[in-house]
């Protein structure tokens, strides 16, 4: 059983590129907060009740770094990239997670942990094996790390390896956009799997080691 993810997707296609995993131009439309113009930087707030990533400027991106801002309804997006090397997922323990396709996030919220996969109808939500998740933490503790709402754990899975990145969430919006723009036919084509390859290579150039800290 699958749906549409409930997060709205904020990129667009011209804001897709495969070698740089964040977004550095400034909102099209001015901060989403105060409709402030957001100048030549702007980060992301998320909406915890109507489920939104929004554009903000820097003052309002910095006002709800703090969690009791806004009664924590809006939470920044923080940037930490970060991958365990020491500690990596076989492809068997990815398999027992039980989703369909070779590349998924996984998003925590205060109803339990999600798991969706980037399609070419956009974030599509499918069923995770949440026992075996729970499992699976005790032994890869950056699977437990990522922050509730604004972090995610980044799979992908391939012929010989899994990588597995905790991620600012917007970044997995970002991939799902590079494969709704890209993705042809059944298989994707090419330059579609060219433009993930690209993607991951940027975050994997972006994240740093995981030491164990939460």
């Amino acid at each position: 059983m699958t749906r549409r993810a409930g997060l709205r997707r904020f990129v667009g296609p011209a804001e897709v590129a495969p070698a740089s995993p964040r977004p550095s131009h400034p909102a099209q439309d001015g901060c989403e907060l105060c409709a402030r113009p957001a100048g030549e930087w702007h980060g992301h707030v998320v909406d915890t009740e109507h489920r939104l990533i929004l554009c903000t400027c820097r003052a309002c991106f910095l006002l709800f770094t703090s969690p009791e801002a806004g009664g924590g309804r809006y939470r920044a997006v923080p940037d930490r990239y970060l991958r365990d090397d020491e500690r990596p997922l076989t492809k068997a323990e990815w398999e027992g997670l039980g989703i369909p396709v070779g590349a998924a996030f996984l998003l925590r919220g205060d109803s339990g942990t999600t798991a969706f996969y980037p399609s070419p109808a956009g974030a599509t939500e499918c069923l995770l094996n949440l026992e075996a998740l729970a499992e699976l933490a005790a032994a890869h503790p950056l699977l437990a790390a990522a922050e509730p709402e604004v972090e995610a754990i980044l799979i992908r899975a391939a012929e010989d390896q899994v990588e597995t990145y905790l991620v600012p969430v917007d970044v997995c919006y970002r991939l799902v956009g590079t494969v709704r723009m890209y993705w042809k036919g059944f298989d994707g084509g090419q330059e579609a799997h060219e433009h993930i390859d690209g993607f991951f290579a940027g975050v994997h150039s972006a994240a740093r080691r995981f030491g164990g800290e939460g």
